[in-house]
Order: C-alpha cells, then sequence, then structure tokens
C-alpha cells in the first residue's frame, strides 16, 4: 500500500486516520504492519470492510465524500476497505542517511556491503559516484551505462537507502550526507 505524500504527511501530523482501497483480498496488508512513507513510519491498526455511505472523508484528508470517491480505483463490485493508520515516528533511515561522521568500521562495513552488491554487476559504486555529481539523476538516465535496467536498479537503490547511502527524491536520488562521507573517506581524489 502506498500513500500519497500529502497523506503520508497528514497522518504524521494527527490530521489523516484512516485511507480506502478497493482491493479484492486483504492479503497483502494486515493490522500492526508498518509503511514506510516520505513522513515516517506509519502503522496499519486496523483493516475493516466498509460500504460507500460509511465513508469518513475528513478523516482520509479530504474535503468531500466526492473528492474520495474520485481517488478509489476499481469498479463497485471491487470490495471497499477501511485502513485505519497511525504515525509511528520519523524513518529510522533518515537518521542513518543524515550521520555524516563515519568511524572506521563504519566504512568498513559500507564497503563490505557494495562488494557484495557489486559481486554479479558493477552498479553501486558507480551509481553512487554519478549521484555525487549530479543529484536528482532518475533511475533510468542511471541505469545508462551500468550492466541492469532501470527496474532492476530501482529495487537496488533501495538497498543503498537501507545502509543510509542515498536519499529519495520526488523524481530521482541523490547522496545523503553519509554516502558523501563514505565517497569522502574511500576516494582520495575527494580528500
Amino acid at each position: 500500500m502506498i500513500l500519497t505524500d500529502r497523506i503520508a504527511h497528514g497522518v504524521a501530523a494527527g490530521d489523516v486516520t484512516v485511507a480506502y482501497r478497493r482491493w479484492m483480498d486483504t492479503r497483502g496488508i494486515k493490522a500492526g504492519s508498518t509503511l514506510r512513507t516520505v513522513a515516517g513510519i506509519v502503522r496499519i491498526d486496523r483493516v475493516d470492510r466498509v460500504d460507500l455511505e460509511q465513508l469518513e472523508a475528513s478523516a482520509a484528508g479530504y474535503n468531500s465524500r466526492a473528492e474520495l470517491v474520485s481517488t478509489l480505483r476499481g469498479d463497485e463490485t471491487v470490495p471497499l476497505w477501511r485502513i485505519t493508520l497511525r504515525w509511528i515516528g520519523p524513518d529510522p533511515r533518515e537518521e542513518l542517511a543524515s550521520n555524516a561522521i563515519l568511524t572506521a568500521a563504519e566504512i568498513d562495513e559500507i564497503s563490505t556491503v557494495l562488494k557484495k552488491l557489486d559481486a554479479r554487476h558493477h552498479w553501486a559504486e558507480p551509481t553512487l559516484y554519478r549521484l555525487a555529481e549530479q543529484p536528482g539523476m532518475t533511475a533510468a538516465q542511471l541505469a545508462e551505462g551500468l550492466p541492469i535496467g532501470k527496474e532492476p536498479l530501482k529495487r537496488r537503490i533501495r538497498t543503498l537507502k537501507e545502509h543510509g547511502l542515498t536519499r529519495s527524491l520526488p523524481s530521482g536520488y541523490r547522496l545523503s550526507p553519509r554516502g558523501h562521507a563514505y565517497l569522502d573517506a574511500t576516494d582520495p581524489k575527494r580528500q
């Protein structure tokens, strides 16, 4: 389940407490699970089947029921679900990404991760350098000249983000302060 930036920030502010989706089943979404959003970690507290008459537009971040209904995908034969949401806190990857003071052990750990990521296809290190030189590059732009395509690269860039080395932009990616600190510490040309 993906929340738009506006809705995710609404959940973080406490203004949005529910989302509605049309799904045949809810196997992919369960009460107690969490979502990473642009506004931090959001917990799914409940998932209940509802009827159109039960929609709460303001709780979902909309001005009217009609506005909310216009965002629902799928036809009326697909069951409608209310997902009760609660903001848990900031994304821990953000704190990691902001840390630009690296210990020798952290530098070694990042180097080990990058070597593993580059074992089959050399993409991770070149991606970091390209983002250092040109922040905002998209996966399609980054994939040019790499031995992997855009979609596999997107998934792999998430691994870089898990280690605090990159950040996502509305369109494209940039190196995080931690990513810059790593390149500065390991590349004599950048020192």
